[in-house]
């Protein structure tokens, strides 16, 4: 049997966290083998992370990793039991890592990594959701985590021409968009991507309404015209004022000017926005 010295026990300590007798016993009934030590206590760990799932984990942060290239990028979130635990650089670091791994391989199998946190950490972890994302044809991907960690934004915009996706100008806009979607909360690009019935529903809402009584048919219907169009303004990405410019022009008034800019068409493909507890409401 190897000598299980204390250098030997420090290693498995920095190699997996546990605590020092943990860490000689393993060694121990290892036979000083540390690929076995560490399944050992892996599998120790995977007992204390099984109670720990029992417990809540509505904290949390949202992580992102976007491709050097720009052509693929994901958004994950990552929760916890405590917003302490949320703001902690190992749990920071650790998002980040499912991130970058999801992005590698999106059918990845991340149980041994998170029952190992579980074990470093002390406090239930589960990886709620992610999103992840491919340009198809000239565009980039890009994403925005907003201070604190608790809304991020993946987006996909697309351009005419390869060369566009180049210029600096269109990486602002880009930029500029991932801002627009975490502080306006749309739902949907444009208006076509809005679901048939979301629309119906807001109509007969809208249908209701006050303003209506006692209105002739004609009227009526460019009432209900107008409180829909209010509807988009809110619901609708390329509707909503652009913030930026405090509302002044429209999200699509102001990528029409880039495309003028730059001589090109450039459209919004679609996006996400996540934000810390949504997947558990």
């Amino acid at each position: 049997m190897a000598e299980i010295t204390a250098a030997n026990v420090g290693k498995l300590r920095e190699m997996t966290s546990a605590g020092m007798m943990d860490c000689k016993k393993a060694l121990t009934e290892a036979g000083g083998d540390m690929d076995k030590a560490v399944d050992i206590l892996r599998k120790s760990g995977a007992a204390s992370a099984a109670k720990k799932s029992l417990r809540d984990a509505r904290e949390g942060l949202i992580a992102q990793y976007i491709a050097p290239d720009g052509k693929a990028g994901v958004l994950v979130e990552v929760n916890c039991e405590t917003d302490f635990v949320a703001r902690n650089d190992t749990f920071r670091a650790f998002s980040d890592e499912i991130a970058r791994k999801v992005a590698a391989n999106p059918n990845v199998n991340l149980d041994a990594e998170r029952e190992a946190a579980v074990v470093k950490i002390g406090e239930n972890i589960k990886i709620a959701r992610n999103a992840r994302m491919e340009v198809s044809g000239h565009g980039l991907i890009a994403a925005y985590i907003h201070t604190g960690a608790k809304v991020g934004v993946l987006v996909e915009v697309g351009a005419g021409k390869a060369e566009t996706t180049g210029k600096d100008e269109f990486k602002q806009l880009v930029k500029d968009i991932t801002l627009q979607i975490a502080a306006g909360h749309p739902y949907a690009v444009s208006r076509e991507q809005v679901a048939p019935e979301v629309i119906a529903k807001e109509r007969e809402i809208a249908a209701q309404s006050d303003r209506l009584k006692g209105k002739p048919a004609q009227a009526m219907e460019k009432i209900l015209a107008g409180m829909l169009d209010k509807f988009f303004q809110t619901y609708c990405l390329v509707d909503q004022g652009f913030v930026k410019k405090n509302s002044e022009i429209s999200v699509k008034e102001h990528i029409a000017s880039v495309e003028k800019l730059l001589g090109d068409e450039i459209s919004v493909r679609r996006f996400v926005r996540f934000q810390v507890g949504e997947a558990a409401a």
